[in-house]
């Protein structure tokens, strides 16, 4: 049956503030927190699977800290030599950089050839056919570990690997990245490191359901943490210098006077118990050693 006439509505139609039609997933995510545990995860992991190539003992693995950067920023810092990799995360829109020292690769070369681990200078602009084999090693070693620490196992794999960033290529200039720089020991020489670099859209789906921020709800009372009840508890705050290792018969050797060299890194963690609620460096002040905040999280 048709009306005879067109039906006009009685009143506006209801327009509803933004705030209101704002979806939950526009919540901020906080990347930083779980770079920082990825890092220190991916560290100990690291350091038990190079010992095979750092004449059987256990090489000292730190993380210095996450930071955020364009893949254009990141490809400046990185050499015109460095063992370059790109790996899958186990899907098609899940990867990941990773990249290490040149000098270290040549210098496990020169060990693995009956050497005494001493990179040429000035560095070749390519790497040797010899330095092919030491370079898949140190990519399964990092693979292996990477997987281990995300949780992925297996799903992380390797495509392409090129000695030059820029032919590699891995992702877009303007690609938002968290990168993770881990500072490897080499006794004796200068420390080398290894550089991990993921986009921030796959970060976020790694982690971003567990990592995104509350929000903030206005409470009546006084919350300001600088102000009572809150103001007067105590916290112990620990700054990690050093964590070295050492076999049990020096250990056991141990006399007055000894000295034992340690490599003290960049960026140390301050953590207060378990949680890394900052980095810094190590400097001095009023003859007193002091540590200056780089990033708190």
């Amino acid at each position: 049956m048709k009306p005879e006439r067109a039906f006009v509505a009685d009143r506006m139609a209801a327009q509803h503030c933004p705030e209101l039609l704002r979806s939950q997933d526009a919540a901020p995510v906080q990347i930083a927190p779980a770079l920082t545990r990825l890092g220190d995860g991916l560290a100990r992991v690291l350091s038990a699977a190079l010992a095979p190539l750092s004449a059987g003992e256990p090489p000292l693995v730190r993380s210095t800290g996450p930071r955020e950067c364009t893949m254009s920023e990141l490809g400046e810092t990185i050499a015109p030599l460095a063992a370059n990799a790109l790996l899958t995360l186990g899907a098609p829109d899940m990867s990941a950089l990773a990249s290490l020292d040149a000098e270290a690769v040549l210098r496990m070369v020169d060990r693995a050839f009956g050497g005494r681990g001493v990179a040429p200078s000035p560095l070749p602009t390519s790497f040797p056919l010899s330095a092919e084999l030491m370079i898949g090693r140190l990519e399964a070693v990092v693979v292996q570990a990477l997987g281990q620490a995300l949780g992925l196992g297996g799903a992380v794999q390797p495509v392409r690997r090129d000695g030059c960033i820029n032919q590699l290529a891995p992702f877009a200039d303007g690609e938002e990245l968290g990168v993770l720089t881990l500072e490897v020991d080499d006794p004796g020489r200068a420390p080398w490191t290894v550089t991990v670099a993921i986009p921030r859209t796959a970060l976020i789906k790694m982690f971003g359901e567990g990592e995104r921020s509350a929000p903030k709800v206005a409470r009546a009372g006084n919350s300001n943490p600088a102000h009572e009840p809150f103001g007067a508890v105590p916290l112990t705050i620990s700054a990690v210098l050093v964590d070295m290792r050492i076999g049990f018969a020096e250990l056991s050797n141990l006399q007055p006077g000894q000295i034992i060299p340690v490599a003290v890194a960049r960026s140390i963690p301050l953590k207060v118990g378990d949680k890394t609620i900052a980095t810094g460096t190590i400097g001095a002040l009023d003859d007193r050693v002091a540590v200056q905040v780089s990033q708190a999280f």
